[in-house]
């Protein structure tokens, strides 16, 4: 009877698509996981990654002081690093994700399955922000793959293993729970986005390999660890599979980058202050800030103050879960989504789109004639603002390449120079003549990672 009662018990907690159920007997108690893992460690594999990296051999190299101050100095050598992590098989034709950081900008990959066989590799579509890359297998056919599920049915307290190959040692097992959902913030490199938690051991080399459910079913990528130390202290987060499925969806269709929508705004989370002061029942949400005329949120009819709840019937609480959502949904389709107005909920329709690419851009490069040759200027537009991270009310000319006197200026790529001599920029066009009319002295107003720069020179 206690079985019978603790089985139902299982199975109305369980999600949906699963059927999850306790140990029937001792034989299965004294399996574990084996049968498990022996369906799914074929699916998850070793990555050697070789790339070519440009240093510079700097005697300030180390000197908390002096490091970043002269950054630039010496000549750039070019330096062979090699790298391992791991990555999972998506389909049989040799489909495998892993992560950016892992694989990215590598010039050679090679890719050993738990059989020991091994395949050369070349990185169809990666994503740095997101922390995703997609390889495919030279000459690979039947392979052994994980099935991906939905990540919105994992649940908190579900039991799952980690498979990867942590410190090199050869392909390992770890087994823990999901320990929390939808967490954001700090991730691994320029990765930002919401990731599944789980207490099970992740350490490096781990990256890019499988979190799995009972079922044997690819939730989530392991991508980073929470340390102070270098090793597990039982805080790992995956990306979640919904997100890898976007991915291979977008490279089966041929894209060569990764395509999210734009949200074009600017969003506060809503603490309990806010929320008591706007009349919001609970604390949650996203108040938009900051909205630009192209977002597709404003074409809605979406509008600063609005507070933001749900995107595509899923609560949302943080910018990057709002962009994961998004993201997930897809450029072209459209997602409800509910927002709180003046003491009413509301409810409308977005179609989600890119960041359009116009007015044009109008690349232009400086010549001879100006005091910085060989810089790259562009116009700013709602695709620029989306690839260089830029608020929405930058105004200006964006460097879109420094060339070699305007990094020697201290110029960077994403910089935006808004004034020339104290006056205004407001297109590439008015900035060249405005560095040709330049007497002995040249003045630039930039802003930087939202800060304003001033740079002066004498000619």
């Amino acid at each position: 009877m206690l079985r019978i009662v603790v089985t139902i018990l299982a199975l109305v907690v369980s999600p949906v698509h699963a059927e999850t159920r306790v140990p029937a007997n001792q034989t299965e108690i004294n399996l574990g996981f084996a049968p498990l893992v022996k369906a799914a460690a074929p699916a998850v594999v070793n990555i050697y990654v070789k790339r070519v990296v440009q240093t510079r051999a700097s005697p300030f190299q180390g000197d908390p002081l002096f490091e970043e101050m002269f950054r630039d100095f010496g000549k750039l050598r070019p330096r062979v690093q090699n790298s391992l992590g791991s990555g999972v098989i998506l389909s049989a034709d040799g489909y495998v994700v892993s992560n950016y950081h892992v694989v990215g900008e590598a010039t050679d990959i090679r890719v050993v399955l738990n059989d020991r066989r091994e395949f050369a590799a070349q990185v169809v579509l990666a994503d740095e922000e997101s922390d995703l890359a997609l390889l495919q297998l030279e000459g690979a056919k039947d392979m052994p793959h994980l099935t991906l599920r939905d990540s919105d049915t994992v649940e908190v307290g579900e039991l799952v293993l980690a498979i990867g190959n942590p410190f090199g040692v050869g392909q390992t097992v770890s087994s823990g729970i999901v320990s929390g959902l939808a967490r954001s913030g700090g991730a691994m490199g320029s990765a930002r986005g919401y990731f599944i938690q789980t207490d099970a051991p992740i350490n490096p080399g781990n990256s890019g390999g499988a979190l799995i459910d009972v079922n044997g079913d690819l939730i989530g990528v392991n991508t980073r660890i929470v340390s102070r130390s270098g090793g597990s202290n039982g805080i790992g987060f995956a990306i979640p599979a919904q997100l890898v499925s976007a991915f291979m969806d977008q490279a089966e269709a041929g894209n060569s980058r990764f395509e999210r929508p734009w949200a074009g705004i600017n969003g506060q989370v809503v603490d309990a202050d806010i929320a008591e002061s706007i009349g919001l029942s609970l604390p949650g949400g996203i108040m938009i800030t900051e909205i630009h005329r192209e977002s597709p949120f404003f074409e809605a009819g979406l509008e600063a103050g609005d507070v933001i709840l749900s995107v595509g019937e899923q609560f949302v609480n943080t910018p990057s879960e709002m962009i994961f959502r998004m993201s997930v949904a897809g450029i072209g389709n459209e997602i409800d989504v509910m927002f709180f107005r003046e003491q009413e909920m509301e409810t409308r329709s977005v179609t989600l789109k890119a960041a359009p690419d116009a007015p044009s851009r109008m690349a232009l490069t400086t010549g001879t004639d100006t005091p910085m040759p060989a810089v790259v200027l562009i116009n700013i537009n709602p695709s620029v603002l989306a690839e260089y991270g830029l608020p929405l009310s930058s105004n200006g000319v964006v460097v879109a390449d420094t060339g070699p006197y305007g990094a020697r200026a201290g110029l960077r790529a994403g910089d935006v120079i808004t004034e020339i001599n104290g006056a205004r920029v407001s297109d590439t066009g008015e900035a060249q003549r405005k560095l040709k009319a330049s007497g002995r002295w040249l003045s630039l107003l930039i802003e930087r990672g939202g800060k304003p720069l001033q740079l002066k020179f004498r000619l």
